[in-house]
């Protein structure tokens, strides 16, 4: 191939993985790669992109991403939205296609909707090669419902990025994915390089300040993030620490925060703050900083951006033991790590952090020591542009399926 950079459209056009996407694209365009960020604007944080001097360009339309809606008209008029905004493109690409079609997430896979595919296909007799970052190998929470449907999309594309070791051996062994396919590239942290809400602007519930060992959970509600087994490992925590508090911060369906509040309940959990909202990425930040430990009790992983933040802002974590965390903590060397669906493992390696400052001193010192930062980011950009000249490569098309 040429000396120049290829030309690269970051599909990410429902803004699913908005973060992902803007702090992949800004690390792309400060190397000098040619990046078209294609994605709308997220709508619970309308400077995720603005704010990183990225201009989105879905092909057509960005507008509902810039109102507050209920979720069922957002995601109709987002389908709406995508439809017109893929045909765009199509007419775009027919003419000028890029060099490589960099996709984030394609949310229409889940309703058996076609449209990516064929997108994606025609993309390919256009002459763009298509390289996929792998989120979930599957959708959480669904068993193997969609697998052929990834089984056919992990076939159809050129490369394939994953965020580990254990996730490349999966896409080997449960998809027939050729090894030569498959790029290794770590998931890089979040909202390191943002400064907190300034005093005025922080909630007083999440201020800095003297007080109980404070321990986070924070996300995207799903079921197997394990926000039900950290709240019963929780009940065996205030029986035996007084100078304790809990506090989860994250957004979900209203089904899954209701179960949040009604366990809580049910529970009888005191030492329990609940901040069941969307959280701006200032309050984050604030949490994390103000946080003494930080919890991923998850039952199941393909990537965690969630914990790339907590190693970013040098926090004490504990996480369940899964082989994707192992490739990031080692037990008792920077993180406590338990077994993913045993309460009492985790309540008791809560107990003792809440118990013994000086450990978690120690196992946050030794995770400052990873510099899970910039340095990350620029790591990540080379081995990027490295997948996209292995796809960009004479001859490659011919193993891609």
């Amino acid at each position: 191939m040429s000396n120049r950079r290829p030309r690269v459209f970051m599909m990410d056009l429902w803004a699913t993985v908005p973060y992902y996407t803007a702090y992949l694209s800004k690390a792309l365009l400060a190397q000098g790669v040619n990046v078209t960020v294609g994605s709308i604007s997220y709508y619970l944080d309308a400077d995720c992109f603005s704010s990183r001097g990225i201009k989105v360009d879905p092909g057509l339309l960005d507008a509902v991403g810039k109102f507050p809606l209920p979720r069922l008209p957002r995601r109709v008029l987002k389908l709406l939205e995508a439809l017109l905004n893929l045909f765009a493109l199509t007419l775009r690409f027919q003419i000028n296609p890029p060099d490589i079609i960099h996709v984030q997430f394609l949310p229409m896979l889940k309703w058996s909707l076609p449209l990516d595919f064929w997108f994606l296909e025609f993309c390919r007799m256009r002459g763009s090669r298509i390289v996929l970052t792998v989120h979930d190998l599957l959708p959480h929470d669904t068993g193997e419902t969609y697998k052929q449907t990834f089984l056919k999309l992990y076939r159809m594309v050129d490369g394939i990025i994953c965020h580990s070791g254990n996730v490349k051996a999966r896409l080997e062994t449960e998809f027939s994915v050729p090894e030569g396919k498959i790029s290794v590239i770590p998931h890089g942290p979040f909202f390191y390089d943002r400064p907190s809400a300034a005093p005025e602007q922080t909630p007083p519930s999440i201020e800095a300040k003297p007080g109980p060992v404070m321990v986070l959970w924070q996300g995207i509600v799903f079921p197997y993030k394990g926000v039900d087994l950290l709240l019963l490992a929780w009940q065996k925590v205030e029986l035996q620490c007084a100078n304790c508090l809990l506090t989860i911060a994250g957004t979900g369906t209203p089904e899954l925060l209701e179960q949040i509040r009604s366990e809580v309940k049910r529970l009888e959990l005191t030492r329990v703050e609940l901040q069941l909202r969307f959280v701006s990425t200032e309050e984050l930040v604030a949490l994390y900083r103000a946080a003494d430990v930080v919890v991923y009790p998850y039952r199941a992983i393909t990537t965690s951006g969630a914990l790339a933040t907590g190693l970013a802002l040098g926090k004490t974590i504990v996480a369940s033991d899964l082989p994707v965390f192992r490739e990031l903590l080692v037990n008792r060397e920077n993180a406590l790590l338990v077994d993913s669906q045993n309460s009492v493992e985790l309540a008791d390696a809560l107990i003792e952090l809440v118990q013994d400052e000086a450990l978690r001193k120690r196992l946050a010192g030794k995770v400052r020591e990873m510099n899970f930062g910039d340095q990350s980011w620029l790591s990540i950009v080379q081995k990027t542009i490295q997948a996209y000249d292995s796809v960009l490569s004479p001859g490659h098309r011919s193993t891609s399926k």
